[in-house]
C-alpha cells in the first residue's frame, strides 16, 4: 500500500546563480546565516582615521620662542644704534644752530574800515652755526610775525647751506595785503601804540659730513622780547634791541610731530 503523499507546506527552494537557493537566509556547514547588505550599509564611507589635533603647548612654545628673538633683535639694535649716536657725539660735539632777529623796521601797518590788514616789515635774522665739524643744510624757511596772537605778516627766506663755525645774516619782507581781521583783533591793534611782536621761523635742516648728508628734521626758532613803535604821522619803527630766539627739534614719528 502506497504511503499517502501529504502535501508540502515549505514552498521550493530555487538556486540562484551562486548556487545559493532563494527565499531563505544561506547556511554553509553550519555556519551563521548571512543576510544582503541594506542600503544604509552600502553607501556608508569607509573610516579613515583622523590626524591627532596639534599641541596647544607646541604652538605656545613656537610663540614664545618668536618673541624673544624679535624681543634680543629689537634691544640689540637700539644698543647698536646708542653706541654710534654716542661715537658720533665723542668725534664731531653736535651743537643747535642758533637765531636771533638782529633789526626790523615797520614800513606800513595800516587797518581800513571794513578791518583789512596791510603790513610790511623788513627785517634781519642772524642764523649761527657752532659746530666746527657739521655743515648746515636749510630748505626754505617759512617766517611769520604777530602781535598779541594777530598774524600781521607772513613771508619766506630762500633756503641755504651755512658752513662750520659761520654767521649768516638773512635779510626778508613780512608783510600782509587786505588780510581780514576779526573786529576784535582789529580793534585791539587799532588801540595800540607799542607793538610787542612774536616772529617764527619754521624749515626743514639736515647736516652734511663729508660726503654723508642726514636725513632733514624740523627746526621751529621762536623769537619774543621785541616792540615796534610807531611814530606819529610816520610809518616807521624799529626794534627795542636783538632779540635771541629759542631753537627745537621737531621729529615726526608715522603721523606724530615731536
Amino acid at each position: 500500500m502506497e504511503a499517502s503523499r501529504q502535501p508540502n507546506s515549505n514552498p521550493p527552494r530555487v538556486a540562484n546563480g551562486n548556487g545559493t537557493a532563494n527565499g531563505g537566509a544561506s547556511t554553509t556547514n553550519g555556519a551563521r546565516p548571512t543576510f544582503p547588505p541594506t542600503k544604509a550599509q552600502q553607501y556608508r564611507l569607509p573610516y579613515r582615521p583622523q590626524p591627532p589635533p596639534p599641541s596647544r603647548r607646541r604652538r605656545r612654545g613656537c610663540c614664545c620662542v618668536c618673541c624673544l628673538w624679535l624681543t634680543l633683535f629689537i634691544i640689540a639694535l637700539v644698543f647698536l644704534a646708542a653706541i654710534a649716536a654716542g661715537v658720533l657725539y665723542v668725534l664731531y660735539r653736535p651743537q643747535r644752530p642758533t637765531f636771533s632777529v638782529s633789526s626790523l623796521r615797520l614800513a606800513a601797518l595800516n587797518l581800513s574800515a571794513a578791518d583789512l590788514l596791510t603790513s610790511r616789515l623788513d627785517l634781519s635774522v642772524t642764523a649761527r652755526n657752532p659746530n666746527r665739524k657739521l655743515v648746515f643744510v636749510y630748505d626754505d624757511v617759512a617766517i611769520s610775525a604777530s602781535s598779541g596772537g594777530v598774524t600781521i605778516g607772513e613771508g619766506t627766506i630762500p633756503g641755504f647751506a651755512q658752513g662750520t663755525d659761520n654767521t649768516t645774516v638773512l635779510k626778508t619782507t613780512v608783510s600782509s595785503s587786505g588780510r581780514s581781521l576779526d573786529p576784535t583783533e582789529a580793534s585791539d591793534l587799532r588801540k595800540r601804540k607799542r607793538y610787542p611782536l612774536e616772529i617764527e621761523l619754521d624749515t626743514n635742516a639736515g647736516v652734511k659730513i663729508g660726503g654723508f648728508k642726514s636725513k632733514r628734521l624740523g627746526i621751529r626758532a621762536s623769537c619774543d622780547g621785541i616792540e615796534a613803535v610807531v611814530a606819529k604821522g610816520n610809518a616807521t619803527a624799529t626794534t627795542t634791541g636783538s632779540a635771541k630766539c629759542k631753537v627745537k627739534l621737531r621729529i615726526k614719528i608715522w603721523n606724530w610731530t615731536i
